[in-house]
């Protein structure tokens, strides 16, 4: 943070805040890069505001990050996060176990881009007051300020977003369980070497992209890739899984530890893409789940 100094108060009281600032903005916008730029915008506007004027600065910073991320929200200027095939150990890795309505006020920042992917279908104020009353316990008299309509409003919106929230989680996409479906069919083939199957999933042009300990190699074209399958193969007994938004897979070892984690990309009913991480630094440092 430019322009300030160990001992500026003002900017202290502004680093004690700033992990939740970052977690409301990445929340709200589902976008790290889109969360850092909206905190460094709420200190510049702090840096211009008479600090004798704020009584509450965590509930003043809260306003303040939820009426940019609307205005971020509403302009449609939100970016994409970082492919996995790009960085693989900062792809966003959840377990195909969608929690139970009940349990999404207490995820807090374990919320997954799964959720996320849910709230894009959300209109922007929908998505504002979940977000900050059923993640964060934002009173929704202060969302009500930063939106510009009553408590009794904002608490009609915050219920609407949970109803569609619950109704996603309940009923996946037709697209998501053809997309699974696809990939399942893959890794059956795969385990059991039909070769003929395997070209049937796979687009002429699939990319292969497969990350190991010696370095990423990339295989093109339905033929080579069917002939490659093996190493997808072994994962055909891991977990459903999401990787940045697509279908995967994570298998693991016997003692628990991660041997490989797969992602897919599904167009029309085949794969375009298939990113594989088989090198244990890379999966180490991936923060995955568990084994089940």
């Amino acid at each position: 943070m430019s322009g300030t100094t160990p001992t500026d108060p003002i900017a202290e009281a502004f680093e004690s805040h700033r992990d939740r600032l970052r977690a409301v903005a990445h929340r709200v916008l589902g976008s790290h890069a889109d969360a850092e730029d909206v905190v460094q915008e709420a200190w510049l506007r702090l840096s211009r505001q008479d600090a004798d004027t704020i009584n509450n600065l965590g509930g003043w910073l809260t306003t303040v990050v939820g009426r940019i991320s609307l205005d971020v929200l509403r302009s449609g200027r939100t970016r994409p996060e970082v492919s996995f095939d790009d960085r693989p150990s900062e792809a966003t890795v959840t377990l195909d176990t969608a929690p139970a309505p009940d349990e999404l006020v207490s995820l807090g920042d374990s919320v997954g881009l799964a959720l996320l992917t849910v709230l894009d279908s959300l209109r922007p104020d929908e998505r504002l007051a979940f977000v900050l009353h059923d993640v964060f316990a934002v009173p929704f008299a202060e969302i009500g300020t930063i939106l510009g309509k009553s408590a009794d409003a904002t608490k009609m919106l915050a219920s609407r977003a949970r109803r569609k929230v619950r109704s996603a989680q309940e009923q996946p996409t037709g697209a998501g369980r053809q997309q699974r479906e696809v990939v399942q069919a893959f890794l059956a083939a795969a385990r059991d070497g039909e070769f003929e199957q395997l070209l049937h999933v796979l687009h002429p042009e699939v990319k292969f992209t497969v990350h190991t300990p010696n370095g990423r190699f990339v295989t093109l074209g339905a033929t080579e890739v069917a002939t490659r399958a093996r190493v997808a193969g072994g994962a055909a007994r891991g977990h459903a899984a999401t990787v940045n938004g697509c279908p995967g897979v994570i298998a693991w070892s016997a003692d628990g530890t991660p041997l490989s984690v797969l992602a897919f990309t599904v167009t029309d009913g085949r794969i375009t893409e298939i990113t594989a991480v088989i090198d244990p630094a890379v999966l180490a440092v991936m923060g995955l789940p568990d084994p089940v």
